[in-house]
């Protein structure tokens, strides 16, 4: 019998609760005996998806999967450094001027350019921007300047589903939070008619949290024509957008198409501000760099250094100053035609084994015996799919196939490959097999 810890993943059930209640008291009397500092520290819970890696590491049957992990993933189920990045490190250790000095607060001014460059194009000019540890730290320090300079009681309207971590983040920047409408359960796509409900509701002037391409975790995006009717609401209601950009150029193997939406906003909004996350963890693969950048679209010269030198200040006591190798391997890939041209290549590679395994994922489904419609799952766009399964589901994939996933249904495409899909498809099939993956509203 091989174990596979679900321990990690139903802390919440009565027995696991009791028993980890009774231990962390135990522990706390015992602490406490002794007078040792911090004794009162409870226990925090495992964080949603890193505890289920540890759960995934932990198990030791030689079947199991990762559909969890939101990292790229080859066609062997390896991580893969893109070749364009480890072309740009040599370029950069025969750089006899490369060192390892600080960075200024706000970051590496010549990365930032083509950063900007490469989520607005032409408008990168009027925006003011700094270097930060990757999207979460772009959130970070967006959240922050907003909860300053916003208008007080001004809240941030998140999507739901949306990632984890936007709730915490702009919780811990000081903003109040609240939920709008964005995927329906019971069709599995986009509720538009209640996103632009929900945003029409809200009290003018909020804060719009928006994805900017490949929404995490649904993989479901806004048509055109639906963006330039968001820009037009959002425009009426005087709100603020914000976008998190964790994909471009990863969603659909075309990092111009992907800046869709952002560029639309800064193009047709008006004077709507337009504020920006950007990451090049996925579409660099540099996720351990911790490399991105926060944004405003500003065209008024003198505003842009007034926001700048609050940014610096936001900055400096939070992490002073960014890292800077990811920076400079993002920095020496756009600054060089070659490079570029090769990152784009391989960027489109990625996408495309992604795709692959959608379409693979759905033949395969259905080939297994599966009469539900999985249409949504081809439909989808970027590392993830929003299966429709249940927690339920979700627990037996795991408990009986050693399938570790998140309990809401996501999958990663990019864990599945050719090792591995026939037995992915047929254990779903399993599990959903003569029940709903929709959920009645």
């Amino acid at each position: 019998m091989f174990e596979c810890p679900l321990f990690f993943l139903l802390l919440s059930t009565s027995a696991n609760s009791f028993a980890l209640k009774a231990t962390s008291d135990t522990a706390s009397a015992t602490a406490a005996a002794l007078n040792v500092p911090f004794s009162d520290v409870a226990m925090g819970p495992p964080d949603a998806i890193l505890g289920i890696a540890q759960a995934f590491k932990a198990c030791d049957d030689p079947r199991k999967v990762n559909v969890c992990v939101g990292a790229y993933r080859d066609s062997s189920g390896k991580p893969w450094i893109l070749p364009s990045v480890r072309a740009a490190e040599r370029k950069m250790m025969e750089d006899a001027t490369e060192n390892k000095e600080y960075l200024a607060i706000e970051g590496d001014m010549d990365f930032l350019k083509k950063a900007l460059a490469f989520a607005y194009g032409a408008f990168s000019s009027d925006c003011v921007g700094v270097q930060t540890l990757s999207g979460t730290g772009a959130c970070r320090v967006g959240g922050k300047f907003l909860a300053e300079f916003a208008p007080p009681g001004t809240k941030v309207f998140i999507p739901v589903p949306t990632w984890g971590n936007h709730w915490k983040i702009m919780a811990e920047a000081g903003l109040e939070t609240s939920p709008y409408r964005y995927y329906s359960r019971a069709s599995n796509g986009l509720d538009y008619d209640g996103m632009m409900e929900d945003i029409e509701q809200a009290p003018d002037g909020s804060i719009i949290l928006l994805h900017a391409c490949a929404h995490n975790p649904t993989g479901c995006d806004p048509t055109k024509d639906q963006w330039k009717a968001i820009c037009d609401l959002m425009q009426n209601k005087k709100h603020i957008a914000f976008f998190d950009s964790a994909y471009q150029g990863f969603a659909s193997g075309d990092a111009e198409q992907d800046a869709f939406a952002l560029r639309y906003f800064v193009e047709n909004g008006g004077d709507m501000p337009v504020m920006l996350a950007q990451s090049f963890a996925k579409n660099f693969g540099l996720y351990g760099e911790r490399c991105g950048t926060f944004s405003i679209f500003c065209q008024d010269a003198e505003a842009r250094e007034r926001i700048m030198s609050q940014l610096r200040l936001i900055i400096r006591p939070m992490y002073s100053n960014p890292p800077k190798h990811g920076s400079s391997i993002v920095k020496t890939i756009l600054s060089d035609d070659e490079l570029t041209k090769q990152y784009y290549q391989e960027c489109k590679s990625m996408a495309d084994r992604i795709l692959e395994m959608r379409s693979k994922l759905v033949t395969t489904l259905q080939e297994a015996g599966s009469t539900h419609d999985w249409s949504h799952v081809s439909n989808q766009i970027g590392m993830f799919a929003y299966t429709g399964m249940s927690e339920e589901m979700c627990d037996e994939l795991t408990d009986k196939y050693a399938i570790y996933l998140t309990r809401d249904g996501r999958i990663s495409v990019a864990g599945l490959n050719d090792g591995n899909i026939e037995y992915v498809a047929k254990a779903i099939h399993d599990v959903t097999d003569g029940k709903s993956i929709t959920t009645a509203e």
